[in-house]
Parts: structure tokens; sequence; C-alpha cells
């Protein structure tokens, strides 16, 4: 049975083509770059298999993926784009510093764009990577997806729950690949935290445990001098046109996370940022990846509660939001408890494989904790998950193969939607019950919370 319902996409480009802008633009693309000869790169690579890689949102998030963009022989970089001139430009040297550096001689083909769908239009760029703010994954990847490209999408997927949607049906539709940057997925110790559930190694699983930070709030800073070369409307696109603040899209060039994520007007908070991550893991773990929980209950005084919410799920398992050690798994025979680099097994009460502390456990490692787990009480196991070693090569492998990826699309939207439900506990105070099928509320909760009261600017998903 199809899970996604039938909703009308309403895709709106703000402002129509003049005849300079579609000049303006046909121009750009057709001075566009051309391959870096085959000499660059390894004799492996031929330059007709080499993937070409546009990338959109050139920030924090976004530097860790350019960079391995670069060190690979088999894709090349043709485009970025930003709204941020400091950013768009200093990205653009990157790459023309590091393609220099790797053909002995100057190289400036990288092309820069304040626009993203000028570089989504260009028809030798077969890949795009979205590091945007949460607000703009959904309509990027949308207009990506309907150009012909694959995408790599940073989590979470989409900023409201309609959006997680609209998004999976394009996608189906245009029959692309489509990784989500839910990259615990690609990390041993949660694969075999999640096998170790799903073979009943710890027994019946009745309450699973994540911990983040806190839910989000009204965007209410004040106004400050507009950071030069900025385009700010762009830069909050569908969402509001908010009072300039540099915590939303600092100054210059940063090395730390923005705190739009931590607005309710731009993001979903800690419950969708890493949310988005551990509770990920715990539908994985579940079996609940085509599927979700039917249930959400709202802590007590939940207008300033910062943890107690709980999702449930058809199975009666309840996913409740604590301070605690990341993923915890609480069965009839055992426990599990899993966060990056760390890993614990209890077997009766008793820690059987564990590290979690560096400083504590110095005679043994994690991996080590893990394989040995593996070794003992998963040797035999019936259910094997899909086992990626990296998050962004599997993506590359799925493009080549045309396979999907270890989060595709659909999990990814599963996963944000959960998270959403779960936001709106401690926004709404909802006692409800959800339709995973359906994707909207059985009962207790209203359909309005499932999208934006308005889409700016003609930014309309």
């Amino acid at each position: 049975m199809r899970w996604w319902p039938r909703l009308v996409l309403t895709f709106m480009l703000p402002t129509h083509p003049t005849r300079r802008s579609f000049l303006k633009t046909s121009a750009l693309l057709i001075a566009a770059p051309l391959i870096l000869p085959s000499r660059v790169w390894s004799a492996e690579t031929a330059p007709s298999r080499r993937l070409t890689v546009g990338c959109i949102g050139m920030g924090k998030q976004m530097k860790g993926h350019l960079g391995a963009c670069l060190s690979r022989d088999e894709i090349e970089v043709l485009a970025v784009c930003d709204v941020d001139t400091t950013r768009r430009d200093f990205a653009k040297k990157t790459v023309d510093d590091a393609y220099t550096a790797k053909a002995g001689a100057t190289y400036k083909g990288c092309a820069a764009y304040n626009d993203f769908r000028e570089l989504i239009a260009r028809k030798d760029i077969d890949i795009i990577i979205i590091a945007t703010p949460d607000h703009w994954h959904a309509y990027i990847a949308i207009a990506a997806v309907r150009a012909g490209k694959d995408v790599y999408c940073e989590k979470p997927l989409a900023y409201n729950v309609h959006e997680a949607v609209e998004l999976v049906k394009e996608v189906r539709k245009a029959n692309r690949v489509f990784q989500t940057g839910s990259q615990q997925r690609s990390s041993k110790e949660f694969r075999v935290a999640a096998e170790l559930v799903r073979n009943g190694v710890l027994g019946r699983v009745a309450a699973v445990n994540v911990s983040f930070g806190d839910p989000a709030q009204p965007y209410t800073l004040p106004a400050e001098a507009m950071e030069p070369g900025l385009d700010w409307d762009r830069w909050c696109g569908p969402g509001p046109l908010v009072a300039y603040n540099p915590s939303l899209s600092p100054r210059g060039l940063h090395n730390n996370y923005p705190d739009w994520r931590k607005t309710w007007e731009f993001g979903g908070s800690m419950i969708t940022d890493w949310g988005a991550h551990h509770i990920d893991i715990s539908q994985w773990a579940l079996n609940a990846d085509a599927s979700g929980p039917v249930e959400v209950r709202a802590p007590q005084n939940w207008e300033t509660a910062k943890r107690g919410a709980q999702l449930v799920y058809a199975d009666g398992t309840v996913l409740t939001h604590v301070k605690g050690k990341g993923v915890s798994f609480y069965g009839t025979e055992g426990e599990c408890h899993v966060n990056r680099g760390k890993f614990e097994l209890i077997m009766d009460g008793k820690t059987v494989h564990k590290f979690w502390d560096k400083e504590v456990d110095k005679t043994t490692s994690m991996e080590r904790e893990v394989v040995l787990t593996e070794r003992e009480y998963l040797a035999d196991a019936k259910v094997k998950l899909y086992n990626s070693k990296s998050h962004f090569q599997d993506f590359l492998d799925c493009v080549q193969s045309r396979q999907r990826p270890i989060c595709d699309v659909e999990i990814g939207a599963r996963s944000v939607i959960a998270c959403h439900v779960m936001n709106f506990a401690y926004h709404y105070g909802a006692n409800a019950k959800w339709n995973p099928e359906k994707n909207k509320f059985a009962s207790g909760g209203s359909s309005k919370w499932l999208t934006r009261d308005k889409y700016r600017g003609g930014w309309v998903v």
C-alpha cells in the first residue's frame, strides 16, 4: 500500500525571467568551464566516467563535503552557490586552488552563483549537494531532481511534514538517487546496535531513550547592521523576512554552526537537528523505516519543558527524549547504549562490552568492543542491515549503480517527520494519535501544524 498521500505541489519561481536575466544565464552557461583534462587525475578515472558536482550552501557543514569532493579523482566540482558573497568567493577560491595544485597550472574554472537556479540549470552537472539552512532543503532538492540531478541533502531533510511528503513524491517521480545526510547509519557502532535490537538479542525492547538538546524557540533577536554582500531576502527565502542578526548568518567566514537551527522559523532546534540522527537510528532498530510513531505525548509543563516528550510505536515501544547517552535501547534481556565513537552492551545486568570514556576505558577501543559484540552475539544473525562504511561513498556508488542508498529520501523523510511530531509536543502541547501511513493526525492535532502558515516570496512547496 502506498503510504504517501496525493498532495498537490505548488512549485513557483519567485519571478518570471526577464530577457536580460535569460541572456545573462545563457552567457554563464555558455562560459561554463570545461572538464579538467584527464592528465590531472589518475589514469584509473576516465573523464567520461567522472561525476560532476554543484554545491549549494557553503557554510561549515559544506566545508567537509567540499573537502571530500576535492580529494577524490572520480568527481569534479564545477560550481558553488551561496547568498553570502564572502562564503561564495572563498568556496570558489578553495576549488580553484585545489585544482590548480592538482593540475600544476592555474585553474579558474569553478563558477560561483548567488541564485541556486542558475547552478541547477547547468546540463553539465550530475550531482547537487545541499547544505543550506533547513528551511531551504525541500525547495532546492525538488528543483534539483526535477532537473535530472542526483542529490545529497543534509539532514534534517525538510522543514515540515508537508515538505517531507512532497519531496519523496518528487524524487520517486524523477527516479533520482537521493542520499539524506544522516551519516550515523554508515557508522559501525550504530549498525551493530540496531542489529542487536532487530535480532532480539536484547529481548523485547519496550523503551528507547534518545538524548539531544532543547526544543526550538521563536526568533526574537534584535536587528544589527547587515553583513555586506549578503542577499538577506533570499537567505530568508520561504520563511519570514526577519531582522538580520549574525547569529542566523554569521559575518565573514565562520567555523561554527549558526543558531538559525534553534529557531522555530528556520529550523526545529535540536529536536530536528540531532533528533534527525538519534531518532533515525531508533527507527532503524525498531524496523520503522517504512512507518513511524502512532502517538505523541507531551511532557508535563510542556510550555517550559526541555525534555520528556514521547513517541509511541505500533508495538507499544515508547521513545523518550531525555538527557542521556545518545541512543539507549532497553530490553527484557539486556540494554545497549550507543553514541558516536561510544558503545556499551549490558546483558542480564552485567556490562559485557564497553567503550565510552577514553580516560576510563583505556585498555580497549570502540572498534574492538563492537567487533567482539558482533562475533559473540550476531555471528548467526538472521537480520543483517545495510552495511555502509562511508556515507558519501555509498551515495556515489549508488549514483553509478542506480540503487537506493543507505539513507534514501523516504528514510530521511520518515525520520524527520518523527522529529516534527515530537516537536508538536513541545510547541503545541500535543497529546495526539498520528497516522504514519497518511502522515496526518488521526486525532488530537491540527493539519495546520504540518506546513507553514504562509510561504513567502513565491518559494512555495
